[in-house]
């Protein structure tokens, strides 16, 4: 099997660019002990307030900390080198945390709803005050943190700065609802700004976790067509077919392809390798860093019903 010999500068290029940084790991640890501030004053705010919709954002913060906490691990594992073991070294494990992460998220926009329903039976009244002091905190902090690692390319950092961006705007909600709670009296408005907040927690976890569903199921990257990368690798002379084509992501950014290339029986070894870096480079410009491409010829033995398109078993069929 012929491994890309040659896209070894690449590979450790797009290491460097996504996951080698440093400024990204000092600014998730600024990140956490700011958004553990956060917390703080949101817990004691709700109480003292009797917000419900504040508690529901001090929610949200506990899960922005384990993001930013799962964030920060999983950079630092994924800077180890492969192993025995894990021969891909440590990316999947950020994958892992931003699931899982996403996960709980969806557990408390449930818990929130809960208790935003039992506050419309029940409206209690709110301290408006506190509501705006605590939130305010939240939200500047907030802004702060996201719009801070929002350029970061790195699936765990975005799924933490979706978390800081939401809350910022579940902060924004809350001080919102303090104002008019204060000018009118309308109780109310603390239970339906929490099922708000609850939404906006759902529905930005359930992105994260379809994206990283993907990724662990190693399902074919996002913006990759498969019938773009067979019309490539086919367009060089001398190429018959292509079969058993795989692509998939290590993780966030990170695309690696294998597949068979079956190669005219005229076809040298030497043209063969010039064959193989052309189809090399063709890949990188597709998104593809990682490429193990197996050389065949006309007569070697494979699979019919692994043939990747229907469009390329005709082809091979006509060619037999």
């Amino acid at each position: 099997m012929s491994d890309n010999h040659h896209h070894g500068h690449e590979h450790d290029h797009d290491h460097e660019d996504v996951f080698h940084s440093h400024a990204p790991i000092g600014k998730m640890k600024l990140a956490f002990f700011l958004t553990l501030i956060i917390l703080i004053v949101e817990l004691i705010g709700g109480f003292i307030s009797h917000s419900l919709a504040l508690l529901s954002d001090a929610g949200h913060v506990v899960t922005d900390i384990a993001a930013i906490g799962l964030a920060w691990y999983a950079m630092h594992q994924s800077q180890k080198p492969a192993s025995e073991k894990f021969t891909y070294g440590y990316h999947r494990s950020g994958i892992l945390a931003a699931f899982v992460n996403a996960m709980a998220l969806i557990v408390i926009a449930v818990v929130i709803l809960y208790e935003a329903i039992d506050r419309f039976k029940n409206p209690e009244p709110v301290g408006s005050t506190w509501m705006f002091i605590s939130a305010s905190v939240g939200l500047v902090m907030n802004l702060y943190l996201g719009l801070g690692l929002n350029k970061e390319d790195n699936i765990n950092v975005k799924s933490a700065v979706l978390h800081m961006i939401g809350d910022a705007l579940a902060s924004a909600g809350v001080i919102v609802g303090g104002i008019i709670i204060l000018l009118t009296g309308w109780y109310i408005v603390d239970p339906i700004l929490s099922v708000l907040i609850a939404i906006l927690i759902a529905f930005g976890a359930w992105k994260i976790v379809k994206q990283t569903i993907s990724i662990l199921m190693e399902g074919t990257p996002r913006g990759i067509s498969l019938e773009e990368i067979i019309a490539e690798i086919r367009s060089n002379n001398g190429v018959l077919n292509v079969h058993d084509l795989h692509v998939w992501s290590i993780t966030s950014g990170k695309n690696a392809l294998s597949c068979h290339v079956v190669l005219n029986n005229q076809i040298s070894f030497q043209e063969s390798q010039v064959i193989l870096r052309e189809i090399e480079h063709k890949l990188q410009h597709l998104g593809i860093g990682h490429a193990t491409i197996q050389m065949e010829n006309e007569q070697h033995p494979h699979d019919e019903s692994a043939v990747c398109s229907r469009e390329n078993k005709h082809e091979h069929e006509h060619h037999h």
